[in-house]
């Protein structure tokens, strides 16, 4: 007998969910990392540092264009006394804090160390000790270009050069042989940097990789092991176990298991980093061609991290007095003083996911400023239903519109005709009619209409949130009844289309079982537009209390094969394939469905869609997709004729939620990330392509380890973002929202997957 392809997908999905296992809920308390940047006008002299040390005390000191500054009160102030008489001079603190000069050209030093032997001061052709003023030659045998020096507390001395790894000794200096476990020299022609962890372990960087010397031998870190990037400049210890390796292309961090890459204006002053220091706290201190970083790990709680994003949202993001929340882009670069937000095209979408993290975040906590945010972006949402109402033109009743923006702001009908028929040349389905922004009965607004899918998916996500977990009052909860019966109410009237103003359909709000089951147009759409039809109605039917909605629901699934369409949401082709907005989409979709449905007839199929649709999604590391399933899923089981199968999310998906949300940066400016250039990265092949239409995937691919790159690696707006693009542009020109945390953070205190604070 054969076996059916969605059974054998099944069996290998079950395969991995054997693996699955209990989780413990995270603890709030994690380290944070961030970083500062430092430059001429923080009053360094020049931004060009040439070399950087830590004092005895820790304080950092940056040597840039021939002078001496030391860091207080985050401004850099100039040390004259140590400031070279001559270029034929150099002139430093000793390990007392002491001034010493020394007959060595200040532009030739790159290192400068402090021993109980004395102050080794590095050059590219030699390395020199300091013993009480004296500068000491250590009959260096001029072996080709000093990278750098290190120094173990026993006193062992290394030297890595362009010529090798070389080894003190008494009579000098000789080469040391790295050798792997077959007896083979391992890449030390050009050993760019070296150093010696906290437990006396050596490490070395060349462009072939990492080595470190344990007491089982030599182990060697490559691309295929995880090494981001081999242009090195230099080694640190951290005071953990941890090491830091300096590139002509960002910072790397190896914590013991994982190395982590940090590159941009998010993390560092300029890629092109001279050296890296740590100091006592285990704060690195990176002496760059544009100034001076800082990166630390300060202990916070996820809680407060949420307050954080939660304050810039009130300050910068949120837009007219109803508070809709998408993005902000700045008047001055890296400036959030001069937040300017603006309407986006799916504000009701954006603001529907900050409303319902409020909504989850209210239902977890009962913390009153939630229910205050969560009942503002309500109110926002019930706006956009409202505002379309009363003027001329109008859409019928319970139509939602996709934005608004202030009357005394530019029309935004200038032009618009003209860019829709631009837009119809590459969608013939694109509508052209105007006015595309009608103005509001009062005349205040205009309001955008044309209004899509997604935009309905975030509400309809929204309304049962707000209703069961907020809404206290019966008043409040008849608000939320009224909105959702007319929209829904809409969409039943009119074929199961959102009819625009025109007296048509909107371009993707279209449903009915003609269109989606027949139209060659609409194939592609069949399955996502069945799953969110039928999760429409399943809300409508859970608030309202109207059994109407449940009878068309169970008639589309069975009738008209919605609950067949939905096991199958969109044509995609493996990970990474597909559009990320219909994965945000169908995500919210199955929560739903999952949360509010009582159909066996639809929620069993459903919940194995869901599973399916999860495990291509899993390497995303989206702790919103992998909460929201776990909610469904976790322990739980489907059966079909070959017998009862586990649907629980398999090892791992806790985790990588808790490492994304701790990832992300406190920083939600657009900078830029640059990834492509990685050796840690596997391209996507063909199959994986975004679109088959026109099949490619240059620049898009994954880590070693089959995930995509972590979030301090990217910058996003939203989950609908492509996680598989390798390279972010980006100016620090706009402030994004932190809904992107808020979200799944408190999805999953709500759920229990996050310890409460």
């Amino acid at each position: 007998m054969s076996v059916p392809p969605v059974f054998r997908l099944l069996s290998v999905l079950v395969g991995a969910a054997a693996l699955a296992a209990d989780f413990s809920p995270a603890p709030q308390q994690f380290r944070q990392e961030i970083a500062q940047r430092f430059t001429v006008t923080n009053g360094l002299p020049t931004a060009d540092i040439q070399l950087l040390e830590l004092a005895a005390d820790g304080q950092p000191r940056a040597f840039a264009g021939g002078r001496w500054s030391e860091l207080r009160a985050d401004t850099w102030h100039p040390l004259d006394q140590l400031t070279p008489k001559s270029p034929a001079a150099f002139t430093f603190a000793d390990a007392t804090g002491q001034p010493v000069t020394v007959a060595l050209p200040w532009k030739s030093v790159k290192q400068l160390i402090h021993t109980p032997q004395g102050t080794w001061l590095v050059t590219p052709t030699e390395p020199y000790l300091v013993r009480a003023g004296q500068l000491t030659t250590q009959t260096w045998p001029g072996q080709g270009t000093v990278q750098q020096l290190a120094v173990s507390p026993a006193a062992e001395v290394f030297a890595a050069t362009s010529k090798g790894l070389f080894r003190q000794v008494k009579a000098g200096w000789e080469a040391q042989p790295v050798l792997d476990g077959l007896g083979r020299a391992w890449a030390v022609n050009d050993v760019l940097g070296v150093a010696f962890d906290t437990a006396g372990q050596l490490w070395f960087a060349t462009r072939a990789g990492v080595g470190c010397r344990t007491a089982g031998g030599w182990k060697f870190f490559e691309g295929r092991d995880g090494l981001p990037w081999n242009d090195f400049t230099g080694v640190a210890a951290g005071t953990e176990g941890e090491m830091w390796f300096s590139t002509h292309l960002g910072a790397i961090r190896w914590d013991g298991h994982t190395f982590h890459y940090r590159q941009g204006l998010r993390w560092l002053p300029h890629d092109d980093l001279r050296s890296v220091s740590v100091d006592g706290k285990g704060r690195a201190w990176f002496a760059t061609a544009g100034g001076v970083g800082l990166i630390e790990r300060q202990p916070l709680t996820l809680a407060a991290k949420a307050e954080f994003y939660e304050q810039e949202i009130e300050r910068y993001v949120k837009r007219t007095p109803f508070g809709f929340t998408a993005e902000a882009p700045l008047g001055k670069l890296a400036d959030k003083a001069t937040a300017q937000p603006t309407d986006s095209d799916n504000d009701g979408l954006w603001t529907a996911m900050y409303g319902a993290g409020e909504c989850f975040a209210y239902g977890a906590t009962h913390e009153p400023k939630a229910k205050v945010r969560a009942t503002q972006a309500f109110e926002a949402l019930r706006f956009l239903q409202k505002v379309t109402q009363g003027g001329n033109p109008a859409p019928p009743k319970g139509y939602v519109a996709r934005t608004i923006r202030p009357t005394e702001w530019p029309d935004p009908n200038v032009g618009r005709v003209e860019r829709d028929r631009e837009e119809q040349q590459g969608d013939k389905l694109w509508k052209v009619y105007e006015p595309r922004w009608p103005k509001s009965a009062d005349g205040k607004w205009y309001w955008k209409s044309d209004t899509s899918s997604d935009e309905l998916d975030g509400h309809y996500f929204f309304y049962p949130l707000y209703h069961d977990l907020v809404a206290e009052t019966a008043a409040e909860k008849e608000r939320v009844r009224e909105v959702v019966r007319d929209l829904t109410d809409h969409l039943i009237t009119h074929g199961f289309t959102l009819t625009d103003l025109d007296g048509k359909p909107t371009r993707w709000g279209i449903y009915g079982p003609e269109s989606v089951n027949q139209d060659p147009h609409w194939w592609p759409e069949r399955g996502l537009n069945s799953l969110s039809l039928l999760s429409y109605l399943t809300v409508a039917a859970h608030v309202t209390g109207d059994p109407k909605y449940t009878a068309l629901a169970h008639e589309l699934a069975v009738k008209h094969g919605y609950a067949q369409n939905l096991m199958f949401p969109k044509a995609q082709h493996g990970p990474g394939s597909g559009n990320h907005s219909d994965d945000e989409m169908a995500v919210m979709c199955f929560y739903n469905l999952l949360r509010y449905g009582k159909d066996p007839a639809i929620t069993d199929r459903a919940r194995y869609s869901f599973y399916a649709y999860w495990a291509n999604e899993a390497p995303e590391l989206n702790p919103f997709f992998n909460f929201a399933f776990a909610a469904h899923g976790l322990k739980q089981t489907i059966t079909n004729v070959w017998g009862t199968y586990s649907v629980s999310p398999w090892a791992g998906w806790h985790e990588d939620s808790m490492a994304t949300l701790r990832g992300f940066s406190l920083d939600r400016l657009n900078w830029g990330h640059q990834n492509s250039h990685r050796l840690d990265l596997v391209r996507l092949p063909l199959q994986q392509s975004k679109d088959l239409y026109e099949p490619g995937n240059q620049g898009r691919g994954h880590r070693v380890n089959g995930q995509v790159l972590p979030v301090e690696n990217r910058h996003f707006e939203h989950w609908n973002t492509d996680p598989w693009d390798l390279d972010y542009g980006g100016n620090g020109g706009v402030l994004a929202s932190g809904t992107v945390f808020l979200l799944p953070y408190y999805l999953g205190l709500y759920h229990g997957y996050i310890q409460q604070p």
